[in-house]
This record gives structure tokens, C-alpha cells and sequence, in this order.
């Protein structure tokens, strides 16, 4: 895979007020010297690397907000131990700030007119590599009928959410799953949050060793802190524990995470090592894949790894990326989607090491000032990827060796039946925009429980919101075909690709960004456009189509070849030229198109597609290649109804 370059062209606009000299000295054998635009990117540092990295001190600043309830916080204790104990049916800004660490947000129903709101908390659960045991999955679906409002929503990173539960009963719902060993430690919040792979089950040893590491990832970067047990389990272990623990148990996780190499890596806290009592400057997402399978978005990611292999078929070590990420904000140009920069190559033996390495960078050198620029991705780009590399390698004390070829990268959902490689079978289930839920005939909840009840499957939550069942007995497969169709789900092959490729976030009425509708529309954008599609005789045109309600991104749609971002109500920003692969991003092409625009919108640039496009060139392919100024003056004189294919 060649580096990719392309970013987002408000990149180039990010503007910084003041500058600072980092001098990283590594070792006997590197001394460089860089400037950063941004101080304020790196902040004072608590325990900087051993290794003379001397940055130029900026003003002493008073901690934000945020910064302060952290460290205040007695690693995720208080104020949330004392509001979950009152008679409210919500808890305090503070607390609720907290309580994302432990796996939960508040929310309230928006559509809901007048006082007091029905507060209620949405509750995430961590899942490496996206599996589900069918005991865990038998407990969701219970927990969700008697504490939730009846359905599961499979979400963009590989797991499952639950909302509508009530405060009193959240202790409850959170307890159980502690206990049966999984948890919801975190699922948010500013650590590590829920560790991604390629969700395809084949037995081959690559693909093993993805969904193997991915578990020892998640295990390393746990919050260590007493305050889950404490608060949802009164002290007290949990009966069982998390199941992915015991898979990795080998690697002498706990050893390799509280290794000081002297560097500086492990801060003076003994309950967070790693993390302090502060934590990160915001999220950090991990994606694990092999070389050619890009199932996940592994360019979205804060550290994407890929599998390397030898000639003997055993694990040599990992290809890394860095600063990938989606999140911005709608007129801030100092806010940006970008993908992930190639960073090198490690040896399996040395990743845990080197994996501590990024983490600390981004822990020391992130901007704790500004929320909005604090993900790594700023930092990356700040710096630039050598610069950067230089700062990890500070940590590590090792150099990062060279980024190995790999085949390019490929996209492919695994929906459908596959073979694993073993003799078993899986099938990857497709679920629109992730909603797991009974509605007429459509009964999709009650299919899953009779399939977990019936044969013990497990599952696999994948990328794309879908679900994969595996080790499936090849006996079982017309049976289970049969299920499905006695419950309303149709085959793979009758969905339209649009809805297959298609994603969306929640968006309202219950989450409080939302600036518009998103999976509640999306079902009648996929109607819309492919009734354009067929007006226009390009019907066989497979465009990957996504949707938010607002710029945060967490259905990833700046990688999309389309994507609709809310901008206002009822009114989206069109986002154009990401990669069919999902290795570049979009640019923004429109802003504040109107809902009842869409068709008119998105005729001239189809029209400009059938005219100009290259042989067995995809959609995003070509308005990356053609170019928002292009395809703008092609639409200023294009008349509706004047090209089909």
C-alpha cells in the first residue's frame, strides 16, 4: 500500500498563534531538532522521557475544566459514587462527564416538549474484536426488554449499546454484565476505547493473530482504577472474570503494561501507570487488520496495526499508522477528519513496548487546552509523521524500522455465507444502520435469541453495524436460512448494495449533538438516490454512502464516497471523493442542502459521472479525481433531465 496523502484541505488552513522549539535527543545515535506551531498542542508535561526532550517552556495556564474534574475526580470516583446515590433521576454535569469512563452517557428524549425531562442513560459495552459469547448476548437481550426500551443498536466500533435505561436500574444493568464477565470500562471517555479488527473468522493464522492482538491491546490500555468494583459492584469482585482476559493471559499482559523502561512511559500513580489521574487528552482508538483487508477503517484510527507475517506462517510483527480520526466542528477550520499517516514497522516482541510509546507521546504531548485539537491526529500533524516518530522513539528507545510493502487494501463487509477454513461456516448477517429491533413482520431480535438459544452461536459485531455469526455447523445452514426467513430477514443478495454500503449514527431524538436526522432518514436517502440512480440508467452503480447528524463523525463519513453531515435542521453538508477502500478522505463539497433538494442535488453530479468517468471508475474515484471547483461549473449549467447513461 502506498502512503496516502490526500488530506482534507482545511489541513492546510489550521492557524496557530505562537511558536516553540522540542529538542529530542534518542540515544547515542539521533539528535534533532523541530519546530511546532503550537505549543499549547504539547502542554506541560507531568514526567517527560528521560531522554533530554527539552521543549521550550510556554506560560504556566490553569488547568480547563475538564482537566481539573479529572484529576479531581479520585480516579473516577467522585462526584459520580455520591449522585448515583440520590433521589434524582439524573445526575450532575460533573458526574456525568465521570460516568462516560464507566460506559455511559445521559440522555433525554428531544422530541419530548416541556419540563422535566425524561432523563435516561445510554450504556456501551466494551468488546474486543467485536465478539459477543451467546451467554452475553442472551443477558443484553434480557437486560434491554426489562431495563431498556426494547432493542440493542450494533455500533461503528465493533459492539453493542443499550438505551433507555432508567438511573435506578443502571447499577443493575452494569453489574450484571461485570458479572458475567464482559464490562463497559472504557466504552467512552478519554482512554482506550473499544479495540476494532477485521471481523472475518477465518482460521488462517494472520487473521487469528489480528483478533488475538486486538484482545491484547484492549487489556493493556485498561483503566486500572478500583472505581468500577467499587461503585457498580460495592467493592466486591466480579464473579467472573472478562473473558477476553483469559484468551491473552499468555502474553504476561499486566507485566509488559507496569514495565518501566525508565523513559518515561510509567507516571508515579500507582492505581493509572499509565493514564495518571488525568488520563488522556481524549479518546484513543485502536484498529487491528492484515495486510489487504480494510473491513474496518483502519485509516480512522489513532493507531492503526497490521498483521505481518514470515515465510514459515507465524507472526514477524506490525506495520503501524498513526493520527488517524473524524471528528470536527461545522466553521472551524482549525478542526479536521484526516487519515492516518504510515509510521513503520515493529517486531512482535517489541509492540507492546512501542504501543506504550504512542500512548505516551499523545498523554504528554497533547493539547489538554483546547477539547476540540486535543486527539492525537493534531498532534501527528503538527509535528509531522518523522517528527513524530522521533518523539515515540524517545519513549522507546528503539528506532522504528521502515514500513514493509503490503498488497493495497481492499473493502469487503463478509456479509453472507463464508467458509471459515475449519470446516465451519459463518454468515454475516446485514442490519440497517445497526438497529437490532422486532417491528411488524420485521423481526430481527427475536431471530437473534432463537439462533443464540437454539445452536450457541457466537457473534461478531462488525465495522459496518452488521453481524457476523461463526463456527456455524455446515448442516445447520438451510435451517438457518429458514429462520431467518420466517422472521422477515431477507438474503444478502436482495439488499440493495446501497443500504449494504450505507452507515449512520443515532442522531436524534435522544443524542444531544444532533443537529438533524440521520438513521432515522437514511432508509429514504438509499430510496431517493437509487431512484435517481435508475432514472439515469446507471442502476449498477455501488456507491458507499454514510450519514451523521452532526460533524463529530462517528459513522466515519469523510471516508464515504458520499456522505451527508448535518449542518442545521434538516439541512446536511455533501461530502465527496473518499475512496471505495476507505484510504483517503472526502472533501466538503456543499453546504446547507436542503432535504427536499437532494434529488436535484445529486443529479448534475451523477450526470458529470456518466459523461467524464474513466473506465471502471468508482464514484468517489472520480469526484476525487474531478474536483469540487469542476464539478460546481459543470452543475451551473447543467439542465435537470438532459443525461442518462
Amino acid at each position: 500500500v502506498s502512503c496516502k496523502k490526500a488530506r482534507h484541505k482545511n489541513e492546510a488552513k489550521m492557524k496557530f498563534t505562537s511558536t516553540a522549539l522540542l529538542l529530542v535527543t534518542v540515544g547515542p545515535w539521533c539528535t534533532e531538532a523541530f519546530t511546532n506551531s503550537n505549543p499549547n498542542a504539547f502542554g506541560v508535561p507531568r514526567q517527560t522521557s528521560s531522554l533530554s526532550m527539552v521543549l521550550e517552556k510556554p506560560k504556566e495556564k490553569t488547568l480547563s475544566k475538564i482537566e481539573v474534574l479529572k484529576s479531581n475526580s479520585e480516579h473516577l470516583t467522585i462526584p459520580l459514587l455520591e449522585q448515583l446515590k440520590t433521589e434524582e433521576i439524573s445526575v450532575s454535569k460533573d458526574a456525568m462527564q465521570i460516568l462516560k469512563y464507566h460506559g455511559s452517557y445521559m440522555q433525554s428524549d428531544r422530541e419530548k416538549r416541556g419540563k422535566p425531562k425524561d432523563f435516561q442513560f445510554m450504556l456501551r459495552l466494551k468488546q474486543p474484536a467485536g465478539e459477543l459469547p451467546p451467554d452475553l448476548y442472551r443477558l443484553l437481550d434480557d437486560l434491554s426488554n426489562k431495563h431498556g426500551q426494547g432493542d440493542l443498536r450494533a455500533t461503528t466500533r465493533q459492539c453493542f449499546q443499550m438505551h433507555g435505561i432508567l438511573k435506578g436500574t443502571l447499577k443493575t444493568v452494569i453489574a450484571s454484565i461485570m458479572n458475567i464477565g464482559s464490562s463497559t470500562v472504557g466504552a467512552c471517555g478519554d482512554v482506550s476505547r473499544n479495540v476494532m479488527t477485521t471481523p472475518a473468522p477465518f482460521a488462517s493464522a494472520d487473521y487469528k493473530y489480528a483478533i488475538e492482538w486486538s484482545k491484547v491491546f484492549a487489556h493493556l490500555f485498561r483503566p486500572m482504577t478500583p472505581a468500577f468494583s467499587d461503585i457498580w459492584l460495592d467493592g466486591e469482585k466480579a464473579a467472573t472474570v472478562e473473558y477476553w482476559s483469559t484468551e491473552v493471559k499468555h502474553h504476561n499482559i499486566d507485566e509488559n503494561m507496569i514495565h518501566d523502561n525508565g523513559r518515561g512511559i510509567i507516571l508515579a500513580d500507582s492505581t493509572e501507570p499509565l493514564y495518571g489521574d488525568r488520563y488522556l487528552p481524549r479518546k484513543f482508538k485502536i484498529g487491528v487488520t492484515v495486510p489487504g483487508d480494510n473491513s474496518l477503517d483502519i485509516y480512522t484510527n489513532d493507531i492503526g496495526c497490521i498483521v505481518i507475517m514470515n515465510d514459515k506462517n507465524e507472526l514477524e510483527g506490525f506495520n503501524l499508522m498513526v493520527g488517524g480520526g473524524m471528528g470536527r466542528t461545522h466553521n472551524k477550520e482549525s478542526t479536521f477528519a484526516r487519515a492516518a499517516d504510515h509510521l513503520g514497522y515493529v517486531p512482535k516482541e517489541d509492540m507492546m513496548e512501542c504501543m506504550k510509546s504512542i500512548l505516551a507521546s499523545q498523554r504528554d504531548h497533547g493539547n489538554r487546552d483546547v477539547r476540540a485539537n486535543a486527539r492525537m491526529k493534531y498532534l501527528v500533524h503538527t509535528l509531522g509523521v518523522d517528527n513524530f516518530r522521533t518523539l515515540v522513539e524517545s519513549y522507546f528507545g528503539k528506532k522504528i524500522q521502515p514500513w514493509r510493502e503490503i498488497i493495497d487494501f481492499k473493502y469487503n463487509d463478509w456479509m453472507g455465507w463464508w467458509d471459515q477454513g475449519d470446516g465451519k461456516l459463518f454468515y454475516g448477517l446485514h442490519v440497517d444502520n445497526g438497529r437490532v429491533k422486532d417491528e411488524g413482520d420485521f423481526r430481527l431480535k427475536t431471530c437473534l435469541r432463537l439462533l443464540v438459544d437454539k445452536y450457541n452461536l457466537s457473534m461478531i459485531l462488525s465495522p459496518t453495524q452488521s453481524i457476523i455469526f461463526r463456527d456455524i455447523d455446515p448442516k445447520d445452514k438451510e435451517d438457518i436460512d429458514a429462520i431467518f426467513l420466517d422472521h422477515g430477514l431477507i438474503p444478502i443478495e436482495q439488499v440493495d448494495p446501497l443500504a449494504r454500503l450505507a452507515m449512520s449514527c443515532p442522531a436524534l431524538p435522544l443524542c444531544g449533538l444532533a443537529q438533524t436526522e440521520a438513521e432515522r432518514r437514511m432508509p429514504s436517502y438509499i430510496e431517493r438516490i437509487r431512484s435517481v440512480l435508475t432514472k439515469m440508467n446507471i442502476d449498477g452503480e455501488e456507491i458507499l454512502i454514510r450519514m451523521t447528524g452532526c460533524p463529530n463523525g462517528c459513522a466515519r463519513p469523510y471516508m464515504a464516497e458520499l456522505a451527508f453531515v448535518g449542518d442545521g435542521m434538516n439541512t446536511y453538508q455533501i461530502w465527496l471523493g473518499g475512496s471505495p477502500v476507505l484510504t483517503r478522505t472526502a472533501y466538503p463539497f456543499l453546504s446547507k442542502m436542503k432535504d427536499k433538494n437532494l434529488e436535484i442535488t445529486m443529479e448534475p453530479i451523477l450526470a458529470m459521472f456518466i459523461e467524464q468517468k474513466q473506465e471502471f471508475e468508482a464514484f468517489g474515484d472520480f469526484t476525487h479525481r474531478a474536483g469540487a471547483v469542476a464539478i460546481t461549473k459543470y452543475m451551473d449549467t447543467y439542465e435537470l433531465g438532459s443525461v442518462t447513461a
